[in-house]
């Protein structure tokens, strides 16, 4: 059996970018165009939990708002200034600080990039089986079954 070689180490701006922008159908696909994912974890083959560096630029959001039923999430912020929207709430935030999103509370959140300049942050969340987000803004629901995100409408009709 060959077992995948994975780097000791690497250059996190040099790992390979993700080749498409989202997994949304559209409509949202397009509306991550000003985001850009380095998948860090998956180039170490890691499997029970993945980090991405992901860069905005000016007018760009991290994801559609949304909250996940299984999966805890973790930002920080390396570069510029997003805002960090949970619910109604919108919170200005910078270099150094960062966030967390426990599975589970319905906590809808995002980041988004009203600046001029881009934003570098890293991104942490488990891989934990049969996840369901909620997007309260948008007419979108997901679940992931045997890792593949299934999209639908918020009445379970599916998108074409």
């Amino acid at each position: 059996m060959n077992t995948p070689e994975y780097p000791d180490a690497l250059i996190a701006a040099e790992a390979a970018p993700n080749k498409v922008h989202s997994v949304y159908p559209e409509p949202f696909a397009s509306r991550m165009k000003h985001r850009e994912k380095r998948r860090l974890g998956n180039a170490f083959g890691l499997t029970n939990f993945g980090v991405n560096l992901t860069r905005l630029a000016p007018g760009g959001i991290s994801a559609l708002h949304h909250a996940h039923s299984k999966q805890d999430e973790f930002i920080y912020i390396l570069e510029g200034n997003p805002t960090l929207q949970t619910g109604e709430k919108l919170v200005p935030l910078s270099s150094g600080m960062c966030a967390g999103f426990k599975a589970g509370t319905g906590k809808a959140h995002h980041l988004i990039n009203h600046t001029d300049k881009e934003v570098y942050f890293l991104e942490v969340g488990d891989r934990s089986p049969n996840d369901e987000v909620t997007y309260p803004d948008d007419d979108l629901s997901a679940r992931e079954e045997n890792g593949v995100w299934i999209f639908t409408h918020k009445d379970g009709s599916p998108y074409s």
